[in-house]
């Protein structure tokens, strides 16, 4: 790798990790927390001031639940499977279904069986705008003044701006797809095949 490319790949790495934190809807504080990396040093690394290092990376990739070759950008090898790392947050399992930090984000997550009576969460906001497939089991999803089920087959899509949560709505695990983008970006549904 020349050293040109070099500069490129490590230049991109701040945007990366800025990108995936706010994504998350992780603070630099709690980001901190996890890491033992100061505030400071996470500002740094994600405005470009600071090179990152591997000593940094590391738990940088451990936090977020993903290969350190995805927060660094890693050339493509020409196999296309994606080769991404399941991790859990808040009792839900998320699968990645794509490799890319930026853009549109799409996972897999199963949420298991309730176990005893049912609790409403905590409603959250955050910029972006997600879209829901259910693949099995019951989803109960709260949408501002909202309470829905959705059973397998069933899409919903909504501007997270408006306060959401998703939780099983049954007594079996739910599985389902969500599609992530950036404000604005929607991901429209076609019910029937266009004719033509």
């Amino acid at each position: 790798m020349a050293d040109d490319d070099v500069a490129e790949v490590l230049s991109a790495v701040g945007p990366r990790l800025r990108s995936l934190r706010r994504e998350r809807g992780v603070t630099l504080a709690r980001l901190s927390e996890a890491t033992g990396i100061s505030v400071s040093t996470l500002s740094r690394l994600e405005s470009g001031r600071r090179k990152p290092t591997l000593e940094l990376l590391l738990p940088l990739a451990k936090a977020h639940g993903v290969q350190l070759d995805e927060l660094v950008g890693a050339p493509e090898t020409g196999d296309p499977r994606v080769h991404l790392r399941p991790f859990r947050r808040h009792g839900v399992t998320f699968v990645p279904l794509a490799r890319h930090l930026g853009g549109l984000r799409a996972y897999k997550q199963v949420i298991p069986a309730r176990r005893g009576g049912s609790v409403d969460p905590e409603l959250r906001v955050h910029e972006g705008y997600e879209w829901l497939y259910v693949l099995s089991g019951r989803l109960r999803l709260l949408l501002g003044e909202h309470d829905l089920v959705l059973t397998a087959g069933e899409v919903a899509e909504f501007d997270t701006r408006v306060p959401h949560a998703m939780v099983n709505g049954g007594s079996e695990p739910v599985e389902f797809l969500a599609l992530f983008g950036p404000q604005g970006e929607r991901m429209h549904v076609r019910a029937r095949p266009s004719s033509g």
